[in-house]
């Protein structure tokens, strides 16, 4: 690595008597990754391993990353508690995805899936075992097998810091609480990003061969949700601006158990062990919805009945209950220790003694950076890896338990092919005028003394998007959010930021975090119109109830033109399995 600075352009916000401009510091990686989850974390490990020099970008510190926060298991075909099999686990989620998702990348998943599992608990990963001493497996909803591995109910939290201690190991430079704000294209290629510096302040320009971007989701579009507040959707809207395409952005995933209202998440390892859903007459209504699966039906099925349970009357306060008793005390606190605490501590409620209430809140995009298998995008020199990309291995739903596993495969894939082109290419060239607008971009927002606060628009975007765009799509609403989101777009073009300083400026970062949002919405409900059809998380249940493979077995694309969303369509790429009817 070589570094050099020089001093920055100044804006005029900082020229005050007690604040001084800072210094650029200019730093150049073969690899580059932003964000610094289970995604970023083992595409960095495989990209130093195949002999480049890495280094990752996170406004967070690695190890409070949203990855910590997955909690029932990691999905591999490992065959501990059945006789199970990748094919087995790849039809599964052909049909978990509502036949959206490509089949070859969810071959090369549930194919290397195995392997990629056995490295981690190589690598310490502390898994729950069977009293035979191997990995233990539950069962988790719509998998054909229990096929779950998992460490409790801490699954995230747990593989979060076996790969930190990789990173730590192999003394990778991580730009810590670094907030990456704009990707640099140049000569046809993806060669830097632009941040803002949050310990010491001022705009930081970091260059490399390859770029991989792992920023995870951006559930914080919605009101109720599980995302941590630093998921904010930045990586798509970065490559979003450099003209790379998104792909399925009307498939948001509503988890069925998260608390009201918070949206803190309520494992589906609680279903996994038994657990029982109920409404407010104590029925268990999903044999009405899902009379074979119940409880383990897919997310999109039991989000779907719970809002109908909700809607129709038979709620309690706008939940259902999550009936863990049956299961017993020393099973509650042995599996689903982290669950029990979030129960107490969030909703006031034990439930080895009494139910958890719960509802739908939006958990997962499974719509992202378009790429191809090896986590390519359109851009020369620019990956993407997690739930930030799209390869597309979840479609039009995902399975639990997939998420994790597609982190670790595809950050591997990413990492490797990433390195590959780097080692084989020699130099990294950015404009100074490159940097210098990004300059005169934030001075801009940072020189207006008058004008709207971001929270505001922030509340009302995710409050009506979670009216208009939730569990359930209706025509009308869904053009009254798009125009909601045009008015929420004009009047962010005139907010204001309180704090001028550059130290911590956190005021600085989620106004620009709001940007992200904006325009993912927009992609989002420009998609959703289109798609006229009921499909996975995308229910129409008014105008298209029925799926409709003639005319929409394909993917969305929407890129941005002219300060708007442009959408065209690209076909599902098909291997063995045919389109069938989905009941659960």
């Amino acid at each position: 690595m070589t570094t050099s600075s020089r001093p920055a352009l100044a804006f005029d916000a900082f020229r005050k008597a007690d604040q001084i401009a800072s210094l650029l510091v200019e730093a150049q990686h073969d690899v580059l990754i932003v964000g610094a989850g289970l995604a970023g974390m083992r595409a960095a490990i495989e990209a130093h391993d195949a002999g480049a020099d890495v280094a990752l970008i996170s406004k967070i510190h690695p190890v409070r990353s949203h990855s910590g926060a997955a909690e029932g298991g990691i999905n591999a075909a490992l065959g501990n508690a059945s006789e199970d099999d990748p094919e087995k686990h790849a039809y599964d989620t052909v049909k978990g995805s509502d036949y959206l998702g490509d089949q070859d990348a969810i071959e090369v998943l549930c194919e290397e899936a195995p392997a990629d599992v056995y490295q981690l608990e190589h690598w310490g990963a502390v898994f729950s075992r069977t009293e035979d001493g191997r990995i233990a497996q539950r069962p988790f909803g719509a998998a054909g097998e229990p096929r779950t591995a998992y460490a409790a109910d801490i699954t995230g939290h747990v593989l979060v810091h076996v790969l930190y201690e990789q990173i730590m190991k192999r003394d990778l430079q991580v730009y810590e609480e670094f907030f990456a704000w704009q990707l640099v294209e140049n000569e046809g290629r993806c060669q830097a990003v632009i941040s803002w510096d949050l310990v010491n302040g001022g705009l930081k320009t970091i260059g490399a061969k390859t770029v991989i971007i792992a920023t995870g989701g951006a559930g914080r579009l919605y009101q109720g949700t599980t995302n941590a507040y630093a998921c904010t959707g930045d990586g798509m809207t970065m490559a979003l601006r450099l003209g790379v395409p998104l792909k399925d952005m009307e498939m948001m995933q509503f988890h069925p158990t998260t608390l009201s209202p918070t949206g803190v998440l309520i494992t589906e390892g609680c279903r996994g062990e038994g657990a029982y859903l109920l409404n407010a007459e104590g029925e268990r209504f999903l044999k009405r919805y899902a009379p074979n699966a119940m409880e383990l039906a897919s997310r999109d099925v039991i989000s779907r009945a719970e809002q109908t349970e909700i809607d129709e009357g038979r709620g309690i306060d706008g939940n259902v209950l999550l009936d863990l008793r049956h299961l017993g005390a020393e099973r509650i606190i042995e599996r689903l220790h982290g669950t029990r605490e979030l129960s107490m501590v969030f909703a006031g409620v034990d439930p080895i003694h009494d139910p958890i209430p719960v509802r739908p809140g939006a958990h997962y995009h499974m719509g992202g950076v378009e790429t191809d298998l090896w986590g390519k995008t359109s851009l020369e020199g620019l990956y993407a890896a997690g739930e930030v990309a799209c390869v597309s291995v979840h479609g039009a739903n995902r399975l639990g338990g997939n998420a994790l596993m597609e982190t670790i495969t595809y950050g591997k894939r990413a990492g490797k092919a990433a390195a590959e082109w780097a080692l084989s290419h020699t130099t990294v060239t950015v404009p100074e005028s490159l940097q210098a607008d990004a300059e005169r971009e934030l001075g801009t927002l940072l020189d207006r003394t008058a004008g709207e606060r971001p929270h505001g628009i922030r509340d009302e975007m995710a409050q009506t998007m979670h009216e208009n765009f939730g569990v359930f799509r209706r025509e009308d609403r869904m053009k009254r959010q798009g125009e909601i989101v045009a008015g929420l777009r004009e009047r962010y073009e005139g907010v204001v930021v309180d704090d001028k300083g550059q130290i911590f400026n956190n005021d600085l970062t989620q106004a620009l975090e709001l940007g992200f949002l904006l325009e993912l919405a927009a992609c989002m409900v420009e998609a959703g119109l289109a798609r006229k059809e009921s499909r996975g998380a995308h229910a129409r249940p008014d105008d298209y109830p029925e799926r409709d493979d003639k005319n929409f077995l394909k993917h969305t694309l929407v890129s941005w033109r002219d300060d708007g969303p442009e959408l065209s369509w690209e076909p599902v790429r098909m291997t063995k399995w045919q389109p069938q009817e989905r009941t659960y």
